[in-house]
């Protein structure tokens, strides 16, 4: 564009959308994928914002195969009259005007996610190309822009970001394009993001997008989001459409079993705010406006540790919580604390008080807020900052707990009970394993140890290089000790199976004298309070016999480590031991000696036979099997099994832990029937042949 088309037209539109550009991380986040992301938020949220106020349904996404992005709603269509302050259609004032749109001043939105106005004149900056099309008063109106700037794209065919460019140099035009049916009204934006701007491995995420649908689907009950992904080899789609709200929501997002149903906590509260408004006479004057705060929660309590907890204001997610998240906390610790006090007899809780981690401890819940103009910590609006907000909402939490507490009903008063009975044993957990953490440190020789009597322990200091073996009974226990190298190698031996943690609570397994050695032994604590930095083990290595009973052992140390020292598995600090099946001796001819060969397997037993028949060698018969660890003798155990220049290691490694969560529930957890449906099925059995 040459000096002499530069007019004060160009001026006044680019003067906003030029510090977008230069800028981008103040307004989007990021400029990788994150960025690009947030820029399609931005477009689908006003979509989202008309349905929120009861127009349209439907909201269709689509990305296209040259990277561009579509997204279409049946609103009511971005208004194409004339603007009267600016003398620019209201297409031109959405797409090229900084804080320009119709949530100032609260006209048209009661509650909306969009409120700084510059979601989609930000958008219309960074990219490279954007057409929007309007179905309004009869006709299809579009209108073309190139990094912010309107005008005409001279496409000769699918329209594409390098077509040649005229901007509008005089004045703007809304182009009339089609026709539409009387009372049809929409919007269609499609944009082309700028290369410029983005990094080149930017790229839309479709998993991260479909999650944020669904998010949207569940938040907006009467909602439909599609979305079609045209840029592989097969195009992908997908629609969510959910009726249940919020409480459908948590359902999905829980993890763990239930120990409360899906509670539904609802209320508002009146606030006033003082804003600063914009006069006619162009003066800025503080005016005290009151304003009105809707809180809708749903949560429910689960069988483990874990806290699911997302929040919401306007439908728009906060992930890093804001004052209706700490006054969400603040009302449910209030209450709950009130409640133990009230019942500390029955729940033998002395005089020790809850804090937030043992409230929040196996809980998931959505809480969302609308309200008009929130005041958000920046553009990407991931704090809520209102003051107000915080009250309100502990208010809520506070009366809606009380009428689950104070109703007559046998489910309610029977889930109270044990949501009280869950949180005073979460508080137990957290002191025991703080003392245990406390005294539970490496002593050096000078101290006094309270480690438990029967472990064994290595000479060593250094974390890294020492292995903690858990061996299967005394009598293994024995020939390890001769095994070992104890300068690095301790050992402690557990008395058969130990408890299944899968099905137990968090006090019964404090109390398990086996679990509790353990935890205690490895001195970073279990659970919330486990701090893998304190460990004083760099391995841990689980040693049960080759049969049966030795992997079901190991299945419960698993499951033991699975769900209260989860980070010692995802450190890969975690090993089983794989000792040998079978010893075969090969004699060897003359005064050679005879050579020893470990098998792990019975193919590899066959396989090994198979090859000494070849070879015309022979061997003692019958092949040594072993029973169990202790049949070894301990320069056998030390080859086989604890020498690391000879023996294997199986690391447990959890690559996806909701799915290694869900397979242990199906082994270890409380229902039988899906257990036993996959015995079944896993085995080839014949169901008739099992003696039920």
């Amino acid at each position: 564009m040459s000096s002499a088309d530069y007019s004060a037209r160009h001026l006044s539109v680019l003067e906003g959308l030029e510090a977008v550009r230069k800028r981008p991380g103040m307004y989007i986040g990021s400029t990788d994928s994150r960025g690009l992301m947030h820029c399609l938020w931005e477009i689908i949220d006003n979509s989202v914002d008309e349905a929120l106020g009861g127009y349209g349904n439907r909201i269709s996404v689509i990305l296209h195969p040259d990277q561009s992005v579509e997204v279409r709603d049946v609103a009511r269509g971005i208004p194409v009259d004339v603007e009267p302050k600016t003398g620019l259609t209201g297409v031109e004032v959405v797409f090229t005007k900084l804080h320009a749109g119709g949530k100032f001043g609260g006209g048209s939105y009661a509650a909306s996610g969009g409120l700084h106005g510059v979601g989609a004149s930000v958008v219309n900056a960074l990219s490279e190309r954007l057409d929007v099309e309007v179905d309004r008063d009869g006709k299809t109106w579009a209108m073309s822009f190139h990094r912010g700037e309107p005008g005409v794209f001279a496409d000769s065919g699918e329209p594409t970001p390098d077509a040649p460019f005229t901007p509008f140099v005089s004045g703007s035009e809304l182009r009339v394009v089609g026709k539409v049916a009387k009372g049809v009204t929409g919007t269609r934006i499609r944009y082309w993001a700028d290369r410029q701007i983005f990094t080149k491995g930017a790229t839309f995420q479709t998993d991260d997008l479909l999650d944020r649908m669904r998010q949207t689907a569940f938040l907006v009950p009467d909602l439909a989001l599609h979305l079609t992904d045209e840029r592989g080899e097969e195009p992908r789609s997908e629609t969510f459409h959910f009726e249940g709200g919020i409480a459908e929501f948590v359902e999905h997002l829980a993890p763990d079993a239930p120990v409360t149903d899906t509670w539904r906590l609802t209320g508002e509260g009146g606030f006033t705010e003082t804003v600063p408004v914009l006069q006619e006479s162009g003066a800025m004057v503080p005016t005290e406006l009151q304003r009105e705060c809707q809180v809708d929660i749903a949560l429910r309590w689960g069988t483990g540790y874990d806290t699911v907890f997302k929040s919401f204001v306007n439908i728009i997610a906060t992930p890093k919580g804001g004052t209706h998240q700490s006054g969400f906390e603040q009302g449910l610790l209030k209450f709950l604390r009130a409640e133990v006090e009230k019942n500390a007899r029955r729940l033998k809780a002395g005089n020790d008080k809850l804090e937030k981690d043992d409230v929040l401890a196996g809980l998931t819940a959505v809480l969302t807020v609308r309200l008009p103009e929130p005041q958000f910590e920046g553009q990407t609006k991931e704090v809520l900052g209102t003051p107000a907000v915080r009250s309100i909402v502990a208010g809520v939490v506070a009366k809606g707990m009380a009428a689950k507490y104070a109703s007559s009903k046998r489910d309610d008063k029977a889930q109270s009970a044990l949501l009280l009975d869950k949180v005073v044993a979460e508080m137990k957990s957290r002191i025991s394993a703080r003392a245990h953490k406390e005294t539970q440190r490496r002593k050096n020789a000078l101290e006094s140890s309270s480690l438990p009597a029967k472990l064994v322990d290595c000479r060593s200091n250094d974390v890294a290089n020492s292995e903690l073996f858990i061996v299967e009974g005394d009598s293994a226990l024995g020939t390890a000790k001769l095994a070992r190298d104890s300068e690095y190698q301790a050992l402690l031996p557990i008395r058969g199976k130990i408890l299944n943690v899968q099905k137990a609570s968090v006090s019964d397994m404090l109390s398990n004298a086996e679990c509790a050695s353990i935890i205690q032994v490895i001195g970073a604590g279990s659970g919330r309070s486990f701090d893998l930095e304190a460990a004083r083990y760099g391995k841990v290595i689980i040693m049960s016999d080759a049969d049966v009973d030795g992997a079901h052992i190991r299945t419960l140390l698993l499951t033991l480590f699975f769900r209260y020292m989860p980070d010692m598995i995802r450190d890969g600090r975690v090993y089983a031991a794989v000792p040998p099946l079978h010893r075969v001796v090969v004699i060897n001819p003359g005064s050679k000696p005879n050579e020893t060969i470990y098998t792990y397997s019975e193919d590899e037993l066959q396989g090994v036979l198979a090859g000494l028949k070849k070879s015309g060698k022979k061997y003692q018969d019958p092949i040594q099997r072993y029973k169990g660890l202790g049949e070894m003798d301990a320069d056998q155990l030390a080859i086989t099994t604890m020498d690391r220049s000879h023996r294997t290691l199986r690391r447990v490694n959890v690559g996806d832990a909701e799915m290694a969560s869900s397979v242990f529930e199906l082994l270890m957890g409380n229902d039988v029937a899906p257990r036993k449906e996959f015995i079944i099925a896993g085995q080839g059995l014949d169901r008739d042949r099992i003696d039920v």
